[in-house]
């Protein structure tokens, strides 16, 4: 993640690696409640934005000095979105501190080259496709919470837990939690040894979010070091009721009313957004029919969950 800084009160997030943006929007909220700690948040979609909603988002509130205001989808901004980001990045409001994200491409490049063009702070969010460069970036996850991992312990932990950067951070973060002094490959293999139903939870983390591929990867990891299936399916459900459950309370809901930790009500949130309602449905009776198939109504588990990861994967993205 590159950042170019300037003194605008604007912020560009540029790239399709959606946990590095996700960290980009959050730095950049943070920055601006440090300097205002009373600023409101107003979060907006550019891909179904109406008239006048992003100079009424921006307006002066009596209840706070200052706003930050994220608009997300700007790749997807219709003419409208395009229209009204444009008009404001002409004169950006010096109280509003204003961060759009684009997936990268060709569409909405207007809006980039403006807020460029009005000094926006970029960050780049490219996708990290090359093996060095997840090895680099679980070293850096390792390296922010103060923890010793040896190369052969990253690489293992990498072959362990697949390419995702989601799951690797995730993954960090509980041996840097769970592990004390340095952690080597050693400790890495006894962790997942251990605790074989995390596989599930990786499994399922790439089904819902439509990455079949990653899916399967996982799967087979899963399955080849002695992952029970029933575990794998109990994570697709569980996953899947979560983005329900979520989805079906609303943005206001609270995660001590969901009786969920905080951080995983936003990683339900960030997953609903690809689902409707008929294809949530649709995955959950895929999940509950592959439980009864590895539970002994099926000749071959193994080939079940495939079938389920592929099947749930493909309704996420059709939705």
């Amino acid at each position: 993640m590159v950042a170019q800084k300037t003194g605008s009160g604007i912020t560009l997030v540029v790239g399709p690696e959606e946990l590095l943006a996700e960290r980009a929007v959050a730095a950049a909220v943070k920055s601006a409640r440090d300097a205002s700690p009373g600023a409101d948040l107003v979060e907006l979609s550019a891909s179904g934005m109406a008239p006048g909603e992003l100079a009424e988002a921006a307006s002066p509130s009596l209840f706070a000095d200052s706003l930050v205001v994220v608009v997300r989808d700007v790749a997807d901004a219709g003419e409208v979105a395009v229209k009204e980001l444009l008009a404001y990045l002409e004169r950006p409001a010096e109280e509003v501190a204003l961060v759009l994200l684009h997936k990268g491409g060709v569409r909405g490049k207007k809006v980039v080259d403006a807020a460029k063009k009005a000094g926006a702070h970029v960050v780049d969010c490219a996708e990290v496709k090359r093996r060095g460069d997840k090895i680099a970036f679980l070293r850096n996850e390792f390296r922010s919470q103060r923890k010793r991992v040896g190369e052969e312990a990253v690489e293992t932990l990498l072959e362990a837990v697949g390419g995702d950067l989601r799951s690797l951070a995730a993954a960090a973060a509980q041996l840097a939690s769970d592990i004390e002094g340095e952690i080597d490959a050693d400790a890495v293999r006894r962790y997942y040894a251990g605790r074989a139903e995390v596989t599930g939870f990786a499994v399922a983390d790439a089904a819902v979010e439509g990455r079949s591929a990653d899916a399967l990867v996982a799967l087979r990891w899963a399955l080849q070091t002695g992952t029970d299936p029933v575990l794998v399916t109990s994570a697709l459900a569980g996953a899947l009721r979560t983005i329900g459950k979520v989805a079906a309370a609303g943005r206001g809901a609270r995660a001590n009313e969901l009786g969920m930790p905080p951080w995983k009500v936003e990683v339900a949130r960030r997953q609903a957004r690809g689902w409707s309602a008929d294809a949530l449905a649709a995955a959950i009776r895929v999940a509950a029919t592959t439980d009864e198939m590895v539970k002994g109504g099926g000749a071959d588990p193994a080939y079940a969950l495939e079938r389920a990861v592929v099947e749930i994967a493909a309704a996420r993205s059709a939705a």
